[in-house]
């Protein structure tokens, strides 16, 4: 059905599918070095591992695995067993000049796990952690585990379901994406307020440096000085490999309630989401999708605006917070279905039906990354581009990426399709994430990218928003990162990298640019 609305919305007519690439349709240059016997069981070689760690899930990604273009092979794929393999890996790149490209799911979107290198290596080692894997210890009186970092979001939550306890943190890429890829990126998660991102769970961290390993200490809060926990969360990759973490955990919940909520149009939701941000009530979920983004994703197609709103809690029923929340949003000029006001219990030990406009929205969230995938191969383009940004400047910020978005796919060849939801809101402002769909100029599928994406992050920080809210930097955003940072935290965060990684093998060209 969607495939067939945006053959109409974009008037492409009939879509032409290509084939994905095989690994027989790919020569790859001959990897530039070999591990040493001591750790060659460590290390693979062949083709089928290079490509598969190429590149991450970005639309550039797709569209240059369709078009058969592997540019930046990692010469070794490297699956360390412990974190002693870990040291032993960094001891040989160090000494040997070979760049680090540390490898948790494979999910980025922004060229973070690329191998492209501009500095005088000897070539490149994909640093594949998913044999780091378990949950280690569990604290029950603190409520938290200590968890290596390579376990995929399913892994993790299934081990620490038989204690009754979950990290409940959700973002898109869940199924494939790890812990220490949600650290070093500082990933956003599903639910929209209070503890949005993973730096929210983290606490503390071990990490391995080509200078040493270390260890923060577990603490519910501290005064003392800087946290050293915040230099490596949102790293990248770029200081050193995160190996595990104390995470702070949460009683499973059981309690929910959540409804719909329409509105004429996306900025009166807006005002009544900022109402209730505001109002100490923290939903679980409170997304506000424009009305294309809602029919796209098959919650709602009244085309009106849609703001959907839940609350979950392990502790207690939630009745008096979603009758509120409904009484705030009505004051706002949202119209609710009393007969579409969700509140239920699930019996411990098992979970939850997710029904209606919520639960559709959802299992399309989830399958968005799959669709997006089936598009690239039509001849589609389509890319998302998320910021974040202060009330004061919400409604020009919207306006001013939505217009910018238009005027850069009409540039490029063709009628794009501008959709727009805020996937996380803040007493202080809110995270609009934009998505773009357009005809895909076959053959010129990077420049198109080029032109577009450049349009919409300069218009982003043109109106007071952030490069990126929960897509971490990578190598794509580094030319508008550098715009955003101050230039002296510029020069201390190099410093810090020359202390923690002297020869800059490091996923060099993340978050330092390379000399």
């Amino acid at each position: 059905m969607v495939e067939a609305g945006l053959s109409h919305w974009l008037n492409m007519g009939a879509l032409e599918v290509r084939e994905p690439p095989r690994e027989s349709d790919v020569v790859l240059p001959k990897p530039r070095f070999a591990l040493p016997s001591s750790l060659s069981k460590l290390g693979r070689s062949d083709t089928y591992e290079r490509l598969g760690h190429c590149y991450g899930k970005s639309y550039r990604d797709i569209a240059r695995a369709f078009a058969r273009q592997f540019e930046h092979p990692p010469d070794v794929v490297a699956y360390p067993q412990d974190e002693a393999d870990v040291v032993s890996l960094l001891d040989f790149c160090d000494t040997e000049r070979i760049a680090v490209i540390p490898y948790g799911g494979g999910s980025s979107v922004c060229g973070g796990v690329e191998a492209k290198l501009s500095g005088d290596f000897r070539g490149a080692l994909s640093l594949d952690l998913s044999e780091l894997d378990r949950v280690l210890e569990v604290d029950q009186d603190s409520r938290a585990a200590l968890v290596q970092a390579g376990v995929l979001g399913p892994a993790l939550e299934a081990q620490l379901k038989p204690h009754g306890l979950t990290l409940r943190h959700y973002p898109q890429s869940f199924e494939f994406s790890s812990l220490g890829g949600w650290i070093a990126t500082r990933a956003g998660g599903h639910f929209a307020t209070q503890f949005t991102h993973i730096d929210d769970f983290v606490e503390s961290l071990r990490v391995v440096t080509p200078r040493g390993t270390l260890e923060t200490r577990r603490l519910p809060g501290s005064g003392a000085g800087p946290s050293p926990d915040r230099l490596f969360i949102g790293s990248e990759g770029a200081l050193g490999v995160i190996t595990s973490a104390w995470m702070r955990l949460q009683h499973r919940p059981r309690f929910r309630a959540n409804t719909a909520v329409r509105f004429p149009d996306f900025m009166s939701g807006a005002t009544a989401l900022r109402a209730l941000v505001q109002s100490g009530l923290y939903p679980a979920n409170c997304r506000l999708l424009d009305p294309m983004e809602a029919l796209m994703n098959q919650a709602d197609g009244s085309g009106e605006a849609l703001l959907l709103v839940a609350f979950e809690s392990a502790d207690h029923g939630l009745e008096p917070w979603i009758r509120r929340a409904v009484e705030l949003v009505r004051d706002h000029g949202g119209r609710v279905d009393d007969a579409k006001i969700r509140i239920s219990e699930t019996p411990p030990g098992q979970d939850a039906k997710r029904e209606g406009a919520q639960g559709a929205w959802r299992d399309a969230f989830l399958r968005a990354p799959y669709l997006r995938d089936a598009l690239i191969a039509r001849g589609v383009f389509t890319e998302t581009f998320e910021t974040a940004v202060t009330w004061d400047r919400f409604e020009r910020l919207y306006r001013g990426v939505t217009e910018a978005a238009l005027r850069a796919t009409r540039q490029t060849g063709g009628e794009g399709v501008v959709t727009c939801r805020v996937t996380h809101a803040y007493p202080d402002g809110a995270a609009p994430y934009f998505t773009v769909v357009a005809p895909a100029k076959r053959g010129s599928e990077l420049a198109q990218w080029d032109v577009i994406k450049a349009a919409i992050t300069d218009a982003m920080l043109e109106h007071g928003g952030t490069v990126t809210h929960h897509h971490a930097v990578g190598r794509d955003f580094m030319p508008w990162y550098l715009k955003q940072r101050p230039e002296l935290f510029g020069d201390a965060l190099a410093a810090a990298k020359r202390s923690l990684d002297p020869t800059g093998v490091m996923n060099p060209g993340v978050l330092v640019p390379e000399p």
